[in-house]
């Protein structure tokens, strides 16, 4: 067995076992650190797929970011220890449902796309090249997503301090 291979089913083992938890849990803090939990291990097979800087930007953004920003709100309202109540049987199945013609509508499309990795003929960018389109304010570059995002989590920082200080 492949040492890549081990490491990816460790990987999708914690990732689908920390997921199914996370859902589960009727502890928002302990879904939280499952969640961080999912996000690593999605960090994880990017690096393994060599893929260096999503897995970078995965830690950085979603599990330093994001999941940090979700503590912070959590503790700072004060409903950390809060239990989450259980739904009816009924939702329960029909989130099931739901869930299972995703999986067989996502499995269809891709059983039935032609995806067109053979056809690619170019030899990739230079680190120059992507980061001065990351960097660059003109059409296709990515600095006012950057920006726009982290007005988004400035302003949902802001809302969780005046959700606080009203109680």
């Amino acid at each position: 067995m492949d040492f890549n291979l081990i490491i990816f089913t460790g990987l999708a083992a914690v990732m689908i076992i920390s997921a199914l938890l996370a859902v589960t849990s009727s502890k928002i803090m302990r879904a939280t650190t499952l969640l961080l939990f999912v996000l690593f291990g999605t960090a994880g097979l990017y690096f393994i797929l060599h893929y260096t800087f999503l897995g970078a930007v995965q830690i950085t953004v979603y599990a330093g970011g994001i999941v940090v920003l979700f503590i912070f709100a959590i503790l700072l309202i004060g409903k950390g220890s809060v239990d989450v109540t259980q739904t009816s049987i009924r939702r329960y199945f029909a989130s099931m449902a739901a869930a299972l013609i995703g999986m067989v509508l996502t499995i269809y499309l891709i059983g039935n796309t032609d995806f067109a990795g053979d056809k690619f003929t170019g030899d990739g960018v230079e680190i120059k090249t992507l980061g001065l389109a990351l960097m660059g304010t003109e059409k296709f570059n990515y600095i006012l997503p950057f920006e726009v995002m982290s007005i988004l989590l400035l302003a949902c920082t802001v809302g969780a301090i005046m959700i606080a200080r009203k109680k």
